[in-house]
């Protein structure tokens, strides 16, 4: 996403009225390591903030310890420690009634991931089961690694970005395997594509630039001109590796951040769908119940989908 990191101590402007705080990633410039790992305690009462908000980066939390509730994209997850649990760019969470709370939490920017871009996807799994039971041998594992983590970053000794990068690495692989298999999407299934082809990386760039939850980018014109592509490759490529279209992803982008900002904000509809990308209230509205069965008013009021 963009502006995902700013130097420390910036003041970040309050959002529009009714409108969802976004968090970025503080870190040194100029030379800039788009990574922390640190206690709840040393982030502060924003690292369980009680608020809805989304990040320009990804969070990792181990949880030892503490009771309440983890709210992510309106999923209640309630604490029962040991735990690890992912958030990605633009996934909207917060903390509900947490008492007693410790562990660790990581955060990172898709910048950090230069040694392992393949994590993207785990980390895209792992966001999409967010709340992962460790027991027996998983938490030793990830209590030994979080450890190690945090040792390499407090040291900070020669080459210890390569180490973090590694150390991560090993994590979000061992998190995507006690996770299981991804979920099957319904529709015609994908077709593979050799490792590292062109078409796969556009499909998984388009894919990102959707998750960044910019309307302004929610065009497959705009999507493939970001990615420096044309229209024509674009589906092609995206068809190629989800079996589905750059507009159904469009649209299926477009109603998970209307849904988003009915279920987590104050905005009347008319700046729901101005958030969203769609400048007419009304033909909003006839878009939101084509695909989601009920209206927005309907869905706000919790009629179920």
């Amino acid at each position: 996403m963009r502006g995902a990191t700013v130097p420390p101590g910036t003041v970040t402007p309050p959002p529009a009225e009714g409108a969802m705080p976004v968090h970025r990633l503080e870190v040194p410039r100029p030379n800039v390591l788009p990574f922390k790992i640190g206690a709840f305690q040393a982030y502060g009462p924003e690292a369980y903030a009680d608020f809805p908000h989304r990040h320009t980066f990804y969070e990792i939390v181990h949880v030892t310890a503490g009771s309440g509730t983890h709210v992510v994209e309106r999923e209640r997850h309630p604490l029962a420690p040991p735990h690890l649990g992912v958030v990605a760019p633009g996934q909207v969470h917060h903390w509900e009634g947490v008492s007693g709370l410790e562990g660790t939490v990581i955060l990172f920017t898709e910048h950090f991931l230069l040694d392992h871009l393949a994590d993207r996807e785990l980390l895209r799994r792992l966001a999409e089961r967010p709340w992962l039971r460790l027991e027996g041998a998983a938490q030793e594992w990830a209590a030994a690694l979080v450890g190690e983590l945090q040792e390499e970053f407090r040291r900070g000794a020669e080459g210890f970005a390569t180490v973090l990068r590694a150390l991560l690495h090993i994590l979000v692989v061992r998190a995507a395997r006690s996770a299981g298999p991804p979920a099957r999407e319904e529709g015609p299934p994908a077709r593979e594509a050799a490792p590292g082809a062109r078409p796969a990386g556009v499909a998984a760039e388009f894919v990102r630039l959707l998750a960044g939850g910019d309307p302004a980018r929610w065009s497959v014109r705009a999507c493939a001109d970001a990615l420096g592509v044309s229209a024509g490759y674009l589906a092609e490529a995206v068809k190629a590796a989800t079996g589905r279209t750059p507009g159904q992803l469009i649209r299926e982008a477009r109603v998970g951040e209307a849904k988003r900002l009915l279920a987590c904000t104050d905005l009347t509809v008319r700046q729901v769908a101005a958030r969203t990308g769609v400048g007419d209230p009304a033909y909003f509205c006839r878009f939101f119940r084509r695909e989601t069965g009920i209206s927005p008013g309907e869905f706000r009021r919790g009629v179920p989908v």
